[in-house]
């Protein structure tokens, strides 16, 4: 989608953040934007900074909800025409470790970080492919999607890696279409993510003493990258059809441990049965076709 001007986007956790980020990057570009969130104080600090901006809608989305989702493709259709690319962004943190005993948490962060996604993917695709023209998929990871968080971040850490995975495999599925998919895994960055989750946080859920504070670790932001500095790294990825964007450079060195580290672990003189080369040859011909298709359009 290497042109954007005139297109319209939808974007979930829109009004604060990386979300805002993007907004702000797309309606630079030219773009009409359609800001959803779930926080009603962020769209309005949002309104106020873009006020008179004719190119912009705000709406109050919960992504956890499947049916106000589909509703807000509807909405979103009704307000600017077709849309062309949509950003699901939307997310919280929290959600407690891997072992705790706790459901409702882990819940609740993966209705949001996982569903929301899975909501937006199911809600917006068929009418991506309905008009025809094509159109850009990106969907919020994060650098805890390939590098994983122990302890507290557990949860967050699994519904990440199932963002990417989910993304990865979604780019091949609507290469045929014309439709690019992006996954986007920031690092730290000035975001309001500490303020909405609280606020969404399940009343069944552990309280936060409990727990322990899980944002200890962000209390401090200095250093931390400013949004629109990553909303123009995922506009530069839409135009370039980038499946992986990466903004943070600090983590390529670690990346590059991990992948060593994954190469490690494959046999090192084993005898591979021939059928299963011939199996995994056909599969990895598909997939080679279908990434070719994507840099082709």
């Amino acid at each position: 989608m290497k042109d954007v001007e005139g297109k319209v986007a939808f974007i979930t956790g829109g009004a604060s953040g990386i979300g805002f980020g993007m907004a702000r990057s797309f309606l630079s570009a030219g773009m009409k934007v359609i800001v959803a969130d779930v926080a009603q104080a962020h769209i309005d600090d949002a309104a106020s900074q873009l006020r008179g901006n004719n190119a912009v809608h705000f709406m109050r989305l919960d992504v956890a909800d499947r049916a106000q989702v589909l509703a807000a493709a509807d909405e979103a259709e009704r307000v600017f025409g077709k849309i062309h690319l949509v950003c699901n962004n939307a997310g919280v943190s929290g959600g407690g470790p891997v072992d705790g005993e706790d459901f409702d948490d882990w819940d609740w962060l993966m209705n949001i970080n996982l569903g929301g996604v899975v909501n937006g993917v199911k809600a917006f695709t068929p009418k991506l492919k309905a008009h025809g023209e094509g159109g850009h998929i990106v969907n919020t990871s994060s650098m805890a999607g390939i590098i994983p968080l122990p302890n507290e971040g557990g949860a967050y850490t699994t519904a990440k890696f199932a963002v990417r995975g989910l993304s990865e495999s979604l780019r091949l599925t609507l290469a045929p279409h014309n439709i690019g998919v992006s996954v986007l895994c920031p690092g730290l960055t000035k975001t309001r993510i500490l303020e909405a989750s609280p606020a969404s946080r399940p009343a069944s859920a552990p309280s936060a003493a409990r727990l322990g504070d899980p944002t200890a670790m962000f209390n401090t932001l200095d250093g931390a990258m400013d949004p629109l500095e990553v909303g123009q790294a995922v506009l530069d990825g839409v135009r370039s059809n980038a499946p992986f964007i990466l903004p943070h450079g600090e983590f390529k060195a670690e990346v590059q441990g991990l992948f060593d580290e994954l190469l490690e672990a494959f046999p090192k003189d084993q005898v591979v049965d021939p059928r299963r080369v011939a199996f995994e040859d056909g599969r990895r011909r598909m997939t080679e076709e279908l990434k070719a298709q994507q840099k082709r359009d």
